[in-house]
């Protein structure tokens, strides 16, 4: 844009140079190199003559010029507003988007861990079911002695609250979790 700009007031200014300088083009008769006769030169390329420009048409196109440069210079703006709008709110997309990303991987970390205490609490119920149901042979049996049903007894209730401690922990993920859900 800029450099059509200054052409044109090049040429505004070299037209009022030649207007204003009486400049006579020399004419020639070109000559046939073959056939060695005088070809005539066009009548209207030889009669033209330049526009002389007057100050206020050379003032009228600056003004011009300068006008068409301040909208382009609006436009350019403009356009780089837009562009900027649409790249900060692509950010702000982007910035959401792995907001929602890191939600998601919460909840299904918090989805795994209420699964692996669950399947624990079911182990260990297992376990305890297991030697509740060996001590009941040993004692119908008759082969343990009171030290041994004491021990046995012990062993079932440290399963017993390991098995509680593991509720806790499974209400405390399934709080997580429903934080993480919200």
């Amino acid at each position: 844009m800029k450099l059509r700009i200054i052409t044109l007031l090049a040429l505004v200014t070299i037209t009022t140079v030649s207007a204003q300088q009486d400049i006579t083009i020399p004419t020639a008769t070109p000559v046939d190199t073959i056939a060695l006769k005088a070809v005539p030169i066009d009548a209207a390329v030889a009669t033209e003559k330049t526009t002389v420009l007057t100050d206020k048409q050379i003032a009228d196109i600056q003004k011009k010029t300068l006008e068409n440069q301040k909208a382009a210079k609006r436009a350019n703006d403009k356009a780089d507003d837009a562009a900027k709008k649409v790249e900060k709110e692509q950010r702000k997309l982007d910035k959401e988007q792995r907001r929602f990303e890191k939600a998601q991987d919460r909840i299904s970390d918090a989805e795994k861990k209420v699964i692996k205490t669950k399947e624990k609490i079911n182990n260990e119920k297992d376990k305890l079911q297991k030697a509740q149901e060996k001590l009941a042979k040993a004692k119908r049996k008759g082969k343990l002695t009171d030290i041994e049903v004491d021990k046995e007894n012990i062993k079932i209730s440290k399963q017993e609250l390991k098995i509680k401690e593991l509720q806790q922990d499974l209400e405390k993920v399934e709080k997580k979790l429903n934080k993480a859900r919200n």
